[in-house]
């Protein structure tokens, strides 16, 4: 999604604000260390996933391209708030209405503990209208898989894309999305 080569932030051609949302515990971070590196380490909890904070993250809902709904699959009351306080939230904060959405069940490495089923979550995903997906931040199962479908997802739409990349990238991928064929050279009619 960005430059491979090490230069600063202004050579990625595209750059979106993706939040990482879900109780305390459902490993957030994990999932973002998950994907950014090769190495996880057991991660103490983060300011932004202690829930005595929300009132402080409203200001973080402002412009966001994509929002991912993490919960625990081996802790119910992580699953159920995320209906009853979560999504709340986001419908409440949420500046950019085309906003892609994604459910993430996470630690599907703990089988043995599960307490919410596949089902469950595909089925609030659909109320909800999001994406889904199941993934384990310890094991990295379906870690990128999880960031990549958003990013295509929030490519899709053009309102997203144009506040994620510069001017000329923005022209180019969107003349490709859309079949663009640039005027013969010399005139501006055929």
């Amino acid at each position: 999604m960005g430059s491979s080569s090490g230069q600063s932030n202004s050579s990625y051609d595209l750059s979106f604000k993706i939040l990482l949302i879900g109780d305390s515990g459902v490993g957030k971070s994990s999932l973002l260390v998950s994907f950014i590196s090769s190495s996880l380490q057991d991660l103490a909890p983060t300011i932004a996933g202690q829930e005595r904070f929300r009132t402080l993250t409203s200001s973080y809902y402002r412009s966001a391209q994509g929002i991912i709904l993490v919960y625990d699959v081996t802790r119910r009351e992580t699953f159920t708030n995320l209906s009853d306080v979560w999504a709340k939230e986001v419908d409440l904060y949420s500046t950019n209405q085309d906003c892609v959405k994604m459910l993430v069940g996470n630690k599907v490495d703990r089988e043995s503990e599960r307490v919410v089923s596949r089902e469950e979550g595909i089925a609030l995903a659909l109320e909800h209208g999001c994406l889904f997906l199941e993934c384990s931040a310890r094991t990295r199962e379906n870690v990128e898989q999880c960031f990549e479908e958003l990013a295509l997802k929030i490519m899709e739409v053009p309102s997203l894309l144009e506040e994620g990349s510069s001017t000329a990238v923005k022209r180019n991928i969107l003349k490709q999305k859309q079949g663009y064929k640039a005027p013969p050279s010399g005139g501006c009619c055929s």
